[in-house]
C-alpha cells in the first residue's frame, strides 16, 4: 500500500486528539477532585459548533466570534475542556472567589479552584499538542457556543481547542471580521 499523508490527515489528527484528551484528563486537580470533562468534536458537529458561534454572534454582538466561525471550520477535530461544578465548591474556605467561605458563595458564582482546574487541564492538554507539533488555538468563543451545545452536559466552564495539520497553523494570523 501506498498512503499519501494528505489523505489520512483527518484520521491522524482525530488519533492523535485522543492522546490530547488523556493529558487533559491526568492534569492535577485541586484536592485530588475530578470535576474536569474532556470531550472532542469532528465532522459535521464542527459545522454546528460554528452555527452556534454566529448565532452567539448575532445575540451578542460581538464580532470576532464571525471570524472565529469561519476559523474553526479549518479543525479536524475540536477538544472540549470543561467543568461541571454545581454543587462542589472545593471546600478550601480560600476566599478567592471572592466569598470568606466556601458555604457563603452564591451557587452561580464559581469556584476559583474548580475554575484553575480547567485553566491546569488546558495547559496540560496544549502541551501535548505542542509535543505532538498539532496546529491549535485556546478558544474562549468555541467553548462558549459548545457549552450551548451541551457537548459537556451541564459543564459551567468551557474552552475549546480547535486542531488542525497543515503546512501553517490557521487559527494564528486570522483575518478579522467584516466591518459593516
Amino acid at each position: 500500500m501506498i498512503y499519501n499523508e494528505r489523505e489520512l490527515r483527518g484520521q491522524s489528527v482525530r488519533m492523535l486528539a485522543e492522546a490530547v484528551m488523556t493529558a487533559a484528563r491526568t492534569a492535577p486537580k485541586a484536592k485530588g477532585r475530578d470535576l474536569v470533562e474532556v470531550a472532542m468534536i469532528t465532522d459535521e458537529h464542527i459545522e454546528e459548533l460554528s452555527q452556534n458561534m454566529l448565532a452567539l454572534s448575532e445575540e451578542s454582538g460581538m464580532k470576532f466570534l464571525l471570524r472565529d466561525a469561519a476559523n474553526v471550520l479549518q479543525a479536524e477535530a475540536i477538544i472540549v475542556i470543561g467543568v461541571k461544578e454545581k454543587g462542589f465548591p472545593c471546600g478550601l474556605n480560600c476566599g478567592y472567589c471572592g466569598y470568606a467561605a466556601c458555604e457563603a458563595k452564591p451557587e452561580a458564582t464559581p469556584c476559583a479552584m474548580n475554575s484553575v482546574d480547567v485553566g491546569i487541564a488546558i495547559g496540560a492538554a496544549c502541551s501535548k499538542i505542542a509535543d505532538l507539533r498539532l496546529d491549535s488555538r485556546v478558544m474562549f468563543s468555541a467553548g462558549w457556543a459548545a457549552k450551548r451545545m451541551n457537548v459537556i452536559p451541564d459543564a459551567d466552564l468551557t474552552f475549546a481547542i480547535p486542531l488542525s495539520a497543515s503546512s501553517k497553523n490557521p487559527f494564528f494570523d486570522r483575518k478579522s471580521p467584516v466591518k459593516k
